[in-house]
């Protein structure tokens, strides 16, 4: 059985940065480009496209940093939990540029900070299951200290696209990738496998019946079932 990776700190935070910069640089060029189109007397007929242009990148790239402060980030460094209200209002402004709807069933509790990170990473995983749109549901069940996560989404049928795992997530997550390796493209659910592990939880991803689920239980719950 191939070993769990175990990642330096400053290896683990540069492609954690990279991803975050990946995911910026182009609503962040585009807001550039429209700029330099407004700041052309000559392509004045372009100026409301620019603005548009404008508009929309700034919408993504505030919800792209919105989702990385929380999910990646020292976000409330003033304690050590998040409210589940903060999450859901992070959760909304990024599925606002999202393809997919989001379902939110979530009760306000208060979370251990990286039981909320894992929360928001395994949200963003299942967004992905969905890459063309359909419907994201989101829920934690269960009493204090023993809180368990679902998700479940499923494709919109009208746009022709099968729900998926999103690929490679399954050994990323386990931190046993099929590369025998991590980099920048697969930190996100690599980072999302290690917050499971730190928060003694466990994941479980697939699909059934043509629906994508993944889900995290408490370490406990997951033996005595077993």
């Amino acid at each position: 059985m191939a070993d769990i990776i175990e990642l330096k700190a400053t290896d683990l935070a540069a492609m954690l940065c990279s991803r975050v910069c990946h995911d910026l640089i182009n609503p962040i060029g585009a807001i550039g480009n429209g700029l330099e189109v407004l700041s052309d007397p000559a392509q004045g007929e372009m100026a409301e496209g620019a603005r548009d242009l404008i508009a929309s990148a700034a919408k993504q790239s505030r919800a792209k940093l919105e989702f990385a402060r929380l999910a990646y980030g020292a976000s409330s460094t003033a304690g050590t939990d998040i409210d589940t209200r903060e999450c859901e209002r992070v959760a909304r402004i990024l599925f606002e540029i999202e393809k997919a709807d989001l379902e939110w069933n979530v009760p306000l509790i208060l979370l251990p900070k990286h039981k909320a990170k894992l929360f928001m990473n395994m949200l963003l995983i299942a967004a992905g299951s969905v890459p063309r749109g359909g419907q994201v549901r989101a829920s934690i069940t269960g009493p204090a200290g023993a809180e368990k996560f679902e998700f479940t989404s499923k494709s919109d049928p009208e746009k022709r696209q099968k729900t998926l795992v999103p690929s490679g997530s399954a050994g990323l997550l386990s931190g046993m990738p099929e590369e025998g390796s991590v980099d920048a493209r697969g930190i996100q659910p690599f980072y999302t496998g290690l917050l499971a592990r730190m928060t003694d939880m466990e994941l479980n991803i697939g699909l059934e019946n043509e629906m994508f689920f993944f889900t995290a239980i408490p370490q406990a719950k997951a033996e005595a079932a077993e």
